[in-house]
C-alpha cells in the first residue's frame, strides 16, 4: 500500500539550490517565493510549505502587518533566535535594527506591503565589547493572506561572523528595492510573428458566411388568383 504524502506533487523543493555567495539561503528563499507564484503577482502564505526550504529554515520568518510601516515576527528560524538571544516570535522586525536604521527598515516594509515589491538590505553590525562584526542580509517577499490582502512577509535573514554576545542589533547599510509584476502568459502579434501571420490568415478566409441576398419585391401572377376561398362541410 502506498503510504506516500498526497501533497507531495505540490511541493516544491529548492535544496539543491546553490549561490557562490555565502548567501545561498537568500538566494533559495527567493527562488523558492518565485517558483510559488508563477505568472502571479505572489503566492499566498497558505502556500509556503517548509519543505521546500527545508536547508534555508533557520534563517527563514514570517512577517505580519500590524500598522503602517510596522511589521511583527509570527514564525522565525533558530538564527534570528540565536542572534537576539531569546525567542524573537510576537516581537518587531526592527528589534534587530538599532535606532538610526529603524525608519529606513519601516520604509522598506511598507514598500513591500503596498506597491507591492521586493526589498533586500545590505547590513553591518554594531561592534562592540563581546560583539565582533558581522555582515548580514535581509530578503523581505510579499505574500498574501487567507483574505487576499498583502499583509504577510516571508523573509530571510543571514549574518556572517562570530556571532559574539547577544543581542546583536545591525545599521542598515543599503536597501534595494524592486518593484514585481505579473507575468504576461499571453503572447501579443509584435512579440509572436507566427501569431501576426495566423490573424491575417484568419481575415483572409472567407469561412462559412454567405453574400446577404438582394430583396426582390413580390409581384403577383396573372394566372394566379390572390385570394382562394377554401369550403368546407364539417
Amino acid at each position: 500500500m502506498d503510504k506516500s504524502d498526497p501533497r507531495a506533487h505540490n511541493i516544491k523543493v529548492m535544496t539543491d539550490f546553490r549561490a557562490e555567495t555565502g548567501y545561498s539561503a537568500i538566494s533559495q528563499v527567493e527562488a523558492y517565493w518565485e517558483a510559488l507564484r508563477g505568472m502571479r503577482m505572489m503566492p499566498k502564505r497558505s502556500e509556503i510549505d517548509p519543505r521546500g526550504i527545508e536547508s534555508a529554515l533557520e534563517y527563514t520568518f514570517v512577517l505580519e502587518r500590524i500598522a503602517p510601516s510596522m511589521a511583527r515576527i509570527r514564525i522565525a528560524g533558530s538564527h534570528l533566535s540565536d542572534l537576539m538571544g531569546m525567542e524573537v516570535r510576537g516581537m518587531p522586525l526592527t528589534s534587530f535594527i538599532t535606532p538610526p536604521g529603524r525608519v529606513q527598515v519601516s520604509d522598506a516594509l511598507e514598500e513591500v506591503f503596498q506597491r507591492p515589491a521586493v526589498s533586500e538590505l545590505r547590513l553591518t553590525s554594531e561592534v562592540g565589547a563581546g560583539k565582533p562584526h558581522m555582515d548580514a542580509r535581509m530578503l523581505l517577499l510579499p505574500l498574501k493572506s487567507d483574505l487576499c490582502d498583502v499583509s504577510r512577509i516571508l523573509g530571510c535573514f543571514v549574518a556572517q561572523g562570530n556571532m559574539g554576545t547577544a543581542p546583536r542589533r545591525f545599521d542598515v547599510a543599503g536597501a534595494k528595492i524592486r518593484e514585481i509584476t505579473a507575468p504576461s502568459t499571453l503572447p501579443s502579434a509584435q512579440t509572436d510573428p507566427a501569431l501576426a501571420e495566423r490573424r491575417n490568415a484568419t481575415r483572409r478566409m472567407p469561412g462559412f458566411a454567405e453574400e446577404n441576398a438582394a430583396f426582390e419585391a413580390y409581384t403577383p401572377r396573372p394566372d394566379v388568383p390572390y385570394l382562394r376561398l377554401v369550403k368546407t362541410d364539417d
